[in-house]
């Protein structure tokens, strides 16, 4: 066992790369989670801003903000 930690010579090299690929990859992690938190945020912030307009499309209606949408449907 200790042959293989001892990476036939090569262990001063294996480990410290193996060390910092996980560090890269828990910070990545981190980040993430970090930015899923914060973009959960904005949206309930937006959500907040305009309770009714969520449950309106997905009812199939229209928003009670007339200027929202294409300027097709605008025009009807």
């Amino acid at each position: 066992m200790s042959e293989f930690f001892h990476m036939g010579g090569y262990a001063a090299y294996v480990w410290p790369a193996y060390g910092i690929a996980a560090i890269v990859l828990l910070g990545l992690l981190a980040a993430t989670w970090k930015g899923l938190r914060d973009a959960e945020a904005t949206l309930k912030a937006l959500e907040s801003a305009h309770p009714g307009r969520r449950r309106a499309r997905a009812a199939g209606q229209r928003p009670s903000d007339k200027s929202a949408g294409t300027p097709a449907e605008a025009s009807e």
